[in-house]
């Protein structure tokens, strides 16, 4: 017999690999260079109603750093996330797939919630008021 282990079930055999962060005058600020190398960065941060939510980041194909809530409209409530799989994210609940240059573009249903971000100078910044409001798609996460 043999187990096979992916996305959130592996992450717990083999240790997080989600970051914490902690804010600063409202805001997240991540290295530009940390996160340009197109894979897909997890990260948490607990939110102003005290949820600890869950993002990701990544360098899109067409250059653009993209972030987003690790959870959709349709599928949060399974508290599962997305991995990536080449140039896409993968719903580990549905398995819906979407291409990394259409987060952040395309919005509700199935696709990944996006976060407003910014780049000011060498960093990627997330205002908490944008975390805060979407902090209810992680009152599932698991």
């Amino acid at each position: 017999m043999s187990v096979v282990l992916a996305g959130a079930a592996m992450a717990g055999l083999w240790g997080s690999k989600v970051k914490t962060l902690t804010p600063a005058k409202g805001r997240l600020e991540i290295p530009v260079a940390s996160i340009d190398d197109g894979k897909a960065h997890h990260f948490k941060v607990q939110a102003g109603d005290g949820v600890m939510v869950t993002f990701f980041v990544l360098k899109s194909k067409d250059g653009v750093i993209r972030s987003a809530i690790d959870a959709c409209d349709v599928c949060y409530r399974a508290g599962k996330g997305y991995e990536q799989s080449g140039d896409e994210m993968v719903c580990l609940n549905c398995g819906m797939r979407f291409a990394s240059a259409r987060i952040n573009e395309v919005k509700g249903g199935c696709n990944p919630a996006p976060l407003n971000r910014t780049i000011e100078g060498n960093m990627l910044v997330i205002a908490m008021a944008d975390i805060d409001r979407n902090s209810w798609y992680c009152t599932y996460k698991k």
